[in-house]
């Protein structure tokens, strides 16, 4: 594969977001030292510099039928890049730490056109289960206890929408006692008359309880009847009076 130099430098320094960058130690050679390399991963090619502020990379590596995988070496934190092949080179890189080896080992591993194209190719099959209508629907949660608080528990329910089905019953309608039968127009016309009959002779007894010698005075207290008869006149919007 021919590759342009200059288009490769520029697609290594270009201002794009890349998918991983920091610093990596590089073992040069079988028998060579480590080498402390700024690599750049852009897509599916590996980019290593002499350091951060270099404007050209010093190589690149096609991330396309390889593997990446942890091997034992004198650097901690080391891992391999092996291609296929009885002549195909294993580059041997060292992270500065187990995060940093393990973002790049994963970075790495994702970086190929391959693993895009099994990813796709999922993505296409869950569409097609989906248009299909082979995919179930996700189970409905269960309403979760939140933690009690005042030494109440809360039921906290999930914003999904209520299963289809019909409503819940509704509770029964609370009835008012009714002494003769429900209360309509003609009935309360009745009622009505009814007290107001009971008041007027109520009143009266009362008129005539103070008439009498020994009855009780505008502001001596009323006998039990008395009281009685004052309560209903209260309640009726009565006033108490000396002439009432």
């Amino acid at each position: 594969m021919k590759l342009n130099e200059r288009s490769l430098a520029f697609y290594a320094t270009c201002d794009t977001p890349v998918d991983n960058s920091g610093f990596l130690y590089k073992k040069g050679g079988r028998h060579a030292a480590y080498h402390r390399r700024w690599f750049v991963l852009r897509g599916n090619m590996l980019f290593y510099f002499e350091d951060r502020a270099s404007r050209e990379p010093v190589g690149v590596i096609i991330l396309e039928g390889c593997t990446v995988e942890l091997v034992e070496a004198a650097e901690e934190f080391a891992f391999a890049v092996r291609f296929a092949g009885a002549r195909a080179r294993t580059y041997v890189l060292a992270a500065e730490n187990q995060a940093a080896m393990e973002g790049w080992v994963k970075a790495l591993s994702r970086a190929s056109f391959d693993y895009l194209r099994l990813v796709v190719r999922e993505l296409e099959q869950q569409l097609a289960a989906v248009r299909a209508g082979d995919c179930a629907p996700p189970p409905r949660r269960a309403p979760a206890l939140a933690p009690k608080e005042n030494g109440c528990a809360c039921a906290v329910w999930s914003a999904e929408p209520p299963a289809p089905g019909p409503p819940p019953p509704l509770p029964p309608r609370r009835r008012v006692s009714e002494p003769n039968g429900p209360l309509h127009a003609a009935s309360f016309v009745r009622l009505h008359q009814q007290y107001g009959q009971e008041v007027r002779a109520l009143r009266s007894r009362w008129l005539r309880s103070r008439a009498q010698p020994g009855g009780p005075g505008p502001e001596e207290p009323c006998s039990r009847d008395d009281a009685g008869c004052r309560g209903v006149l209260q309640d009726c919007g009565i006033r108490r009076g000396p002439h009432a």
